[in-house]
């Protein structure tokens, strides 16, 4: 499995608090060229995850919003028909 399968397979919170801990270190220095650059590599895959996680969470909400959206306006409309027609018996 590659590392990206890997970070893929990870929730949302485990990749954000991974990406965390991965900041924490590249900001307190002490590692080597090599070392700050796997770290950064790291960091960028784990910020992928954490988007992705983020994007899909925002169209299932968009989706959910559209779904209420459509079933208040369909029962805004079944309710005017309602009303049109008992008002021509009159």
């Amino acid at each position: 499995m590659t590392s990206s399968n890997v970070s893929e397979a990870l929730g949302y919170e485990q990749a954000r608090d991974e990406l965390i801990d991965v900041v924490r270190r590249l900001e307190t220095g002490g590692t080597t060229l090599e070392e700050s650059l796997a770290l950064w590599e790291r960091g960028e895959e784990l910020a992928k995850v954490c988007r992705q996680w983020l994007e899909g969470a925002r169209k299932r909400l968009d989706a959910a919003l559209a779904d209420e959206g459509a079933d208040a306006e369909e029962e805004s409309d079944g309710e005017g028909q309602e009303g049109r027609s008992g008002s021509g018996g009159e």
